[in-house]
């Protein structure tokens, strides 16, 4: 057999692979890496610096860097954007209310009794909520909640994330109006080479006076831009099985023998990778009719926050951990599918109505 057929791929199987179950794996590692901080069990593993969540975010952005990038190419400028929007925002708006308006006043009753002075108390709910409307977290707090817990004031560590994954929407919904983008994936291999030198050269983007959000943006682009980038791959070539071995192989050796922007520049080799496993792992049939990661990363660390104020898991012991990391699970799910049945199919499937009925007018 010729080296050509060992490495022929097949076309990447969209109707039929198992990435619902992987973003579902990946929020439910960021539930793992965030329950040491919310039980005062420590920092967790980590690689390399980075926490298992923030690998498990890396994650998460190459996968979406490889689907938004297929989605900009197959669907209209103006359909894009009001896709990404109903997708991100309406359930991201309803977990704010729901953290200021229920569990907020859940948390006030554990503590302290009575609901006496919560709607005024800065950051009153009101100003949580809108303080963060746009994706950008201005307000942690709300009023005096949560001071007690080992991980004190802070009612969602998680949806800082979801600001900068938009900004990658709006990057890539730029990129996508270019005709050199859509032909060739020579635009895209050069956006992911710059951010990843931009962020390997981290001291001199902060000399020149940009702040830490931008850094952060540094930080995670390149993920999604190394996704983006295997669309083009893989839409050309297929995937292979050897490959995305290696792919996985390379991916391991550049996270851990280079500091710093390894895992950034692991970033397409890791897109291949895990887009590979995705496509020979097979996953439940329900799992596949219900995408319920983006809820269950949303509302897992007030689950979690929710069960710290109770006590659970914070007596230090491993059975008292392994607990309170399975009852967060539970719980979790739980919010996040009524997030997906009541938010987020209705909202998307709504759109998408609407948009046939006004293609066929």
């Amino acid at each position: 057999m010729s080296l050509r057929a060992v490495l022929r791929g097949t076309p990447f199987p969209y109707r039929d692979n198992s990435l619902n179950l992987f973003r579902l794996i990946l929020a439910a590692t960021v539930l793992f890496a965030h329950s040491f901080y919310t039980t005062g069990n420590g920092l967790g593993p980590h690689i390399r610096g980075e926490n298992l969540g923030g690998w498990a975010v890396a994650g998460f952005f190459v996968l979406s860097g490889f689907l938004i990038t297929r989605s900009r190419l197959r669907t209209s400028a103006g359909d894009y954007l009001l896709h990404r929007i109903v997708r991100i925002f309406p359930a991201f708006v309803v977990c704010l209310i729901v953290t200021a308006f229920v569990f907020g006043p859940v948390a006030a009753l554990v503590q302290y009794g009575s609901l006496e002075g919560y709607l005024q108390t800065p950051v009153t709910p009101l100003q949580f909520v809108w303080s963060n409307i746009t994706l950008y977290m201005n307000e942690y707090t709300i009023g005096s909640t949560l001071s007690n817990v080992p991980y004190p004031g802070v009612w969602n560590g998680s949806l800082w994330t979801l600001f900068y994954e938009f900004l990658c929407y709006v990057m890539v919904w730029l990129l996508g109006a270019l005709a050199w983008f859509r032909r060739s994936p020579i635009l895209a291999a050069l956006a992911f080479a710059l951010v990843t030198a931009a962020h390997a050269l981290n001291p001199l983007v902060a000399a020149a006076g940009l702040d830490g959000s931008f850094l952060l943006f540094l930080k995670l682009a390149p993920f999604f831009l190394g996704g983006s980038l295997v669309y083009f791959i893989i839409e050309s070539a297929g995937i292979n099985a050897l490959i995305g071995v290696i792919c996985l192989l390379i991916a391991g050796g550049l996270i851990l023998l280079i500091p710093g922007w390894g895992g950034q520049l692991s970033s397409p080799f890791l897109a291949y990778g895990l887009l590979w496993l995705s496509s020979v792992i097979p996953q439940p049939r329900w799992v596949a009719a219900n995408d319920v990661s983006y809820g269950f990363y949303i509302y897992a660390w007030p689950m979690q926050q929710l069960l710290a104020l109770a006590g659970v898991g914070l007596d230090g012991g491993v059975l008292a951990f392994v607990f309170y990391n399975v009852l967060a699970v539970v719980l979790t799910f739980a919010c996040a599918w009524i997030s997906w049945t009541t938010v987020e199919r209705p909202a998307m499937t709504r759109i998408r109505r609407r948009q046939t009925a006004v293609r066929v007018a």
